[in-house]
């Protein structure tokens, strides 16, 4: 029998790391852009942006991972195991098979 799983009750880890990594990236990388921030002649403005922009690329990774783990009806390897086997090996029979086929019929005896 299998679960219902209602709204974001999938990788809720995922989902809040990406939520907080996107919001401290938007924060940083805006407040890099619009506040002037200069601590004894040096400015620490580029050092906000570069920073929101990795934390942003970030957060990518965590939406990647909240939305893999939300897909549904999906199989399992082992599932999948039986079909893809069987299907790799008439593949390679019938590529092998027809490289046989070429080599006996261009090479001359």
């Amino acid at each position: 029998m299998a679960q219902q799983y209602d709204g974001l009750s999938h990788c809720k880890l995922a989902l809040i790391f990406a939520v907080i990594t996107d919001l401290l990236g938007a924060i940083s990388l805006l407040t890099g852009v619009f506040a002037e921030l200069e601590i004894k002649g040096q400015d620490f403005g580029d050092l906000l942006v570069y920073t929101g922009a990795l934390l942003v690329l970030m957060s990518l990774a965590g939406w990647v991972i909240w939305y893999s783990g939300n897909l549904e009806g999906l199989r399992s390897h082992k599932e999948l195991e039986g079909a893809i086997d069987g299907a790799v090996d008439r593949i390679a029979r019938n590529l092998s098979r027809r490289i046989r086929l070429h080599r006996t019929r261009s090479s001359p005896l």
